[in-house]
C-alpha cells in the first residue's frame, strides 16, 4: 500500500491518539498505558501531563493509582529515567530493557566507583533485602545491601550519585518504588507491590515486540533509530531492535511522511490518511511525552532555532505552546508566563493560557 502524509497530519494525529485534542482519558493508567509512560523526574510535570489529558481531572488520582490502587508503578525504565507506568505493562519494559545489561560493562563499573564482583553483589543483595518486607528507605535497603555482603565500600557507592547502582534493578523487575514514608521515598520489589505482577517474566522478544506496538500506537509513524533513542537512548543492540521490527512486520507498513519512510501500524493507515493539520493551541507541561518520544531533530515539531529554548541544559524540557501540532513558544508554571516564537491566534492561546491556569490551581 503507498500512502503519503505529511507530519503536519501526522502531529495532529498524535495529539489525538495522545488524549491532548479530543476526548480525555477516564484516568492516570489509561493516559499512560497510551503515552507508553509518563516521565515523572519531576512530580508535578508527571501531574500535569496526566490532567491535561484526563476526561476529569483529579488531583489525587495518580496517587491513589501509585500507593491505594497499585495499578501504576514508579520506577526507572526509558532512557534510565524515572516513569510512571501501567502496573500490567511493567513486566514488558523491564524484560524489552533488560536486553541491554549496561552494568555488566567495565566502563560503566569504573564510572560508578564499582567492581564487576561488587556490581554482581548488589544484584543479588538487593531482591533479598526487599523481598517479602515493608518497603524500605534508601537508607535502610543501603544497611541491609551492607550487612547482607559485609562490603562497607558499597555504602559509599550506593549513596553518591542518586539511583545510579539501583538502575539495574529496575530494569531487572526487581525494583521500584513504594509509598514514602516521612518524606522520604521507599523501595520495594514489583512481584511483592504489584497485584498484576507475573509468576514467570514475559520473553524477550514477545515483551519487545509489545513495547513496539504500543509505541506506534502513540508515538508513530518512526524508525527503528526513533524507537532505540526514545527507549535505551539510541544504544540498543542492533540485533535485538532488528528482531522486533522484523517480528511486528506482518501489522506494519512503510509510509511516506513528507518524503521520510516510516513505519506505522497497518491499522491505523485510514486513520493517519484522512486527518487534517491541526489548527488548536495547547499548553503542555515539562517533560511531555509528545516532545520526548518524537526525534530530537524533527524540525516540523521543534524548529531549529527554538530548540535551545526547549531542550535546555541538563536535560530539562521546557513547558511548551503547541500551534498546528508543532512547537510554537514555551511557558512558565509559576506565572503563567508565555514565550512565543512565532505569530499564535490570540483568541484560542488566550483560551488555553486560562485552561491551564485553572488546572494548575486544582493539582
Amino acid at each position: 500500500m503507498n500512502v503519503a502524509v505529511t507530519w503536519s497530519q501526522v502531529l495532529a494525529w498524535r495529539l489525538r491518539r495522545q488524549h491532548v485534542s479530543g476526548p480525555g482519558a477516564d484516568d492516570p493508567v489509561a493516559v499512560a498505558r497510551r503515552l507508553c509512560g509518563i516521565q515523572t523526574q519531576v512530580a508535578s510535570s508527571a501531574q500535569q501531563a496526566v490532567a491535561v489529558r484526563s476526561a476529569r481531572p483529579d488531583p489525587g488520582a495518580v496517587d491513589r493509582a501509585l500507593w491505594q490502587e497499585r495499578t501504576l508503578a514508579k520506577t526507572w525504565v526509558m532512557r534510565g529515567t524515572l516513569h510512571l507506568v501501567p502496573g500490567d505493562r511493567l513486566p514488558d519494559y523491564c524484560a524489552a530493557l533488560a536486553t541491554l545489561r549496561f552494568w555488566e560493562k567495565g566502563v560503566w563499573q569504573r564510572g560508578h566507583g564499582v567492581s564487576a564482583a561488587e556490581i554482581t553483589a548488589i544484584v543479588e543483595a538487593v531482591p533479598k533485602a526487599l523481598g517479602g518486607r515493608t518497603p524500605l528507605t534508601r537508607e535502610e535497603l543501603v544497611d541491609a545491601v551492607v550487612a547482607g555482603t559485609g562490603d562497607a565500600h558499597l555504602r559509599e557507592a550506593l549513596t553518591s550519585g542518586w539511583g545510579a547502582l539501583l538502575k539495574p534493578l529496575s530494569r531487572l523487575g526487581e525494583l521500584c518504588y513504594g509509598p514514602p514514608r516521612d518524606g522520604k521515598v521507599t523501595f520495594t520489589t514489583p512481584r511483592d507491590w504489584l497485584p498484576s505482577w507475573p509468576a514467570e517474566p514475559p520473553p524477550q522478544e514477545e515483551a519487545g515486540v509489545r513495547v513496539l506496538r504500543d509505541y506506534l500506537g502513540a508515538h508513530g509513524p518512526a524508525s527503528p533509530e526513533t524507537f532505540d533513542r526514545w527507549l535505551f537512548g539510541g544504544v540498543a543492540k542492533k540485533s535485538v531492535l532488528k528482531g522486533w521490527f522484523r517480528d511486528l512486520a506482518p501489522e506494519l507498513t512503510e509510509i511516506d511522511v513528507d518524503g521520510e519512510p516510516l513505519q506505522a501500524l497497518t491499522e491505523h493507515l485510514d486513520d493517519l490518511a484522512a486527518t487534517r493539520p491541526s489548527e488548536e493551541v495547547h499548553l503542555l507541561p515539562g517533560f511531555d511525552q509528545y516532545i520526548l518520544a518524537a526525534p530530537r531533530n524533527l524540525a516540523a515539531l521543534v524548529p531549529p532555532a527554538v530548540k535551545p529554548k526547549v531542550s535546555r541544559a541538563a536535560g530539562w524540557i521546557s513547558p511548551v505552546v503547541v500551534h498546528q501540532g508543532r512547537v510554537a513558544g514555551v511557558w512558565e508554571p509559576k506565572d503563567m508566563k508565555v514565550e512565543l516564537f512565532e505569530d499564535v491566534p490570540a483568541g484560542p492561546l488566550a483560551e488555553a493560557v486560562t485552561g491551564m491556569r485553572a488546572l494548575l490551581a486544582e493539582l
